[in-house]
């Protein structure tokens, strides 16, 4: 069966930085069910293999197990670990970094009206669902060159576009078709999303934010909640607070510092914050990932 070879194939190549001899290809493992973890997610595919994942954007939850597949539409926010994994039968999964170039490319090649509308409403952030039995297969095989290097600059880009292909005329394929419209609802979204994750430490009037979304402030807040479950402001903190966990991770000497140099002018509402966000102070939560080795699943 596909998803055994896709089991055997990934325990065999994981490493310890998820990396892998494929551009764009990721493999993850997860030998317990780890704390949930802080990450942004991009355009991606995830398909896990084995165990069961539980993704949180906002104030939606995801969970995807093996046998489906998550994507993800934007640049987000989330909150992610296996909730099903041991040693004896860890999590394991792959990802691919979706690329909105190769998506247009693809749709150029289709005739019009062989495929659905996009239509104009924004869809949502992240989507689950099953992988069918040609997805799952163009995944093992793009996995499997791992174990033939020669081949992968050559059969790839090939296999690649399959995936994509299988993903536009999937269930999720009228969110993956949006990658590839530079006009679509989802991409005036990526754009505003964009524009907050590069200016996150500044304060910003959501007009200001809507204009650079090519949007009436009333629908950009409409769409950009569909799509991360967030308002502009709110998502700005989860930034925020991602980005300081990640310096405090790094260097817990200068909390304050921190806390104002990822956008805070109050200190005790920067820690209040990331206390209800990490369940611990900023203090805390350092020296909790120090003793965890920063382990991430």
């Amino acid at each position: 069966m596909a998803l055994d070879e896709l089991r055997s194939l990934l325990a065999r190549h994981v490493r310890p930085d998820l990396t892998t001899g494929i551009d764009d290809v990721l493999i993850f493992k997860a030998d317990r069910p780890y704390p949930p973890t802080p990450a942004i997610y991009g355009r991606v595919l995830a398909v896990v293999a084995q165990g069961t994942k539980r993704l949180a954007l906002g104030d939606r939850v995801y969970h995807y197990r093996a046998g489906q597949y998550l994507i993800s539409s934007v640049d987000l926010p989330v909150s992610g670990h296996f909730i099903e994994a041991s040693p004896d039968r860890p999590g394991l999964g792959v990802g691919l970094n979706l690329d909105p170039i190769a998506v247009a490319d693809v749709l150029l090649q289709v005739a019009p009206g062989d495929l659905p509308d996009a239509g104009d409403d924004p869809p949502a952030g992240l989507a689950v669902g099953p992988a069918s039995t040609e997805l799952l297969d163009a995944v093992v095989r793009l996995v499997r060159l791992l174990d033939q290097p020669r081949d992968i600059p050559v059969l790839a880009p090939l296999v690649k576009r399959e995936i994509l292909w299988r993903l536009i005329t999937g269930d999720q394929g009228a969110m993956v078709r949006q990658f590839g419209l530079p006009d679509s609802s989802l991409s005036h979204i990526a754009r505003a999303v964009r524009w907050i994750r590069d200016n996150y430490m500044r304060r910003f009037l959501v007009e200001e934010v809507a204009q650079q979304a090519g949007l009436s402030v009333s629908a950009f807040h409409r769409s950009f909640y569909a799509v991360t479950a967030m308002s502009p402001i709110q998502f700005q903190k989860q930034i925020r607070l991602q980005h300081a966990r990640l310096q405090l991770a790094a260097d817990a000497n200068d909390i304050a510092g921190i806390s104002r140099r990822v956008g805070y002018g109050s200190f005790s509402q920067f820690s209040r914050e990331y206390r209800r966000q990490f369940g611990a102070a900023p203090s805390q939560d350092a020296t909790r990932l120090r003793t965890a080795g920063q382990t991430t699943p």
